[in-house]
Order: C-alpha cells, then structure tokens, then sequence
C-alpha cells in the first residue's frame, strides 16, 4: 500500500516557484515580441482549435503559459501561490506538477469540445465555400482588426481563430483540490469576506457553469476550461483516492 505524508512546509515551494517564473517570462517574452519584433507570440503559443491552420499540438501545454494582460496573469499566479503552495507542501512536488499539467491540459481539451460543438453549429449556417474562406482568409482579416459582416461567418472565425490562453483551467483545479482537501479551511472572497473552501468552489463552480450556458457575446472567458480543470481534478483525486486504498482527503 502507498503511504502518503505531508512534505514539509514552504512559502514557496520549488513547482510553484518555477511555474510563477515560467509565467512570468513568458509574459515579458510576448511583450518583447510584440514591441520589438512586430511578432504575436499569443497567436503561436495560445491554444486554437484543432482544425484551425494555426493549431500546433505543442499549443496544448503552450496555453498555460500565455496570459492576455497584467490583471489577468497576476490573478492567475495569486490563485496559484495561494493554494497551490498548500497543495505541494501535501502532496510533495512531483504530484503537484502532474496534478496542475493534467488539470491544464484536461480544461482545454473540454474547451475544445465545446468550441467544436458552436463550430459544427454555426457551420450548418453557412455555404462550404464561406466556411473554405473563413479558414483560408480569416486569421488575416482579424490581424487587419476586420471581420466579416455576416453575424455567423464573423463567429465562426473567432472561433477558428481566436486563441484560448491562460492558466485559469489549472488554477481552477487547484481551487477544487483545495476544496475537497480543506473543506472547513477559511479563505477570503476578495480579501475580506470568509467562507468555507468547500462552499467557494461550488460558488465559483455555479458561476462558471452559468458564464457558459448563458454564452453572452462578448464575453471572452472560457468558463468550460475553468470547469474542465475543476471537472479532471475532481477525477483524479478520486482516483489518487482509490488507488492509495487509505483515505486521501
């Protein structure tokens, strides 16, 4: 039977450290890029949908890294340090990193399924002949700031073209493994209202489920990644759970 023990306590363990810094150049090389080089790293490292020209099958570990703005990379990492670091100091470093690239790779894997679905949807709207020039021509009218005027053609190519970036689907898995790990531990909604880790991810599991039913236009948050991050480590902690035969939360 695997035993399983606490490692230690660290402020800043060594694969929250080392993703933090990742992050953190990869957001400065995408500035770099973009100001020196006239070069979209966004466009080469985010995630787009398997059947866009653009896709690399790299771009499914790339995503995690790219992030669209200083609020939203500060937001991402603050979730990540503040239980992430609880979680390695647990489980220990290896774990962690294979539980965080899982739950990353699980969320964008779930957004590609959705995007798939809206694609075949709004494909059903249009000629054979538009969608050829949607996938031929429409990355090069976004980078012109244009798109088409047809309401369906210009969403199918965001949809085709757009990318999906960030590391909130693994943060959210760790959000959901802080939860089922230290249900009755304290956290603090906006710094200053307290509620039980366990009611906070159902709160913000509803909130994303309902981000994402309802769909509104532009709204650019990819709330199924968030939920497949929740959804894949929800699955392999009851897996860690069962295989360890003794209980692991």
């Amino acid at each position: 039977m695997e035993q399983f023990r606490p490692t230690g306590f660290k402020i800043l363990p060594p694969v929250v450290k080392n993703i933090l810094i990742i992050n953190g150049l990869f957001f400065l090389a995408t500035i770099t890029f973009q100001s020196v080089f006239k070069i979209d790293l966004t466009d080469k490292l985010g995630m787009h949908y398997f059947g866009s020209p653009l896709f690399k099958p790299y771009q499914i570990v790339t995503y995690m890294f790219m992030h669209g703005g200083f609020e939203h990379i500060f937001f991402n990492m603050f979730g990540l340090w503040m239980f992430g670091s609880v979680l390695e100091n647990y489980w220990g470093p290896k774990r962690f990193l294979i539980y965080y690239l899982i739950t990353g790779i699980g969320a964008i894997l779930i957004q590609m399924l959705v995007i798939y679905i809206q694609i075949r949807s709004v494909e059903s709207y249009l000629s054979p002949e538009q969608i050829s020039d949607i996938i031929t021509n429409g990355y090069k009218y976004l980078q012109e700031g244009k798109n088409f005027i047809d309401v369906d053609a210009a969403k199918l190519n965001i949809l085709y073209n757009i990318p999906t970036i960030g590391a909130s689907g693994a943060v959210f898995g760790i959000l959901l493994a802080f939860g089922m790990m230290f249900p009755n531990s304290l956290i603090y909604l906006f710094l200053a209202i307290p509620i039980k880790a366990k009611w906070a991810v159902i709160i913000f599991g509803a909130i994303e489920l309902y981000g994402g039913v309802e769909n509104n236009a532009g709204d650019n948050i990819a709330h199924f990644a968030h939920l497949g991050g929740m959804l894949f480590g929800f699955f392999m902690i009851m897996y860690w759970n069962k295989k360890m035969k003794n209980r692991f939360f």
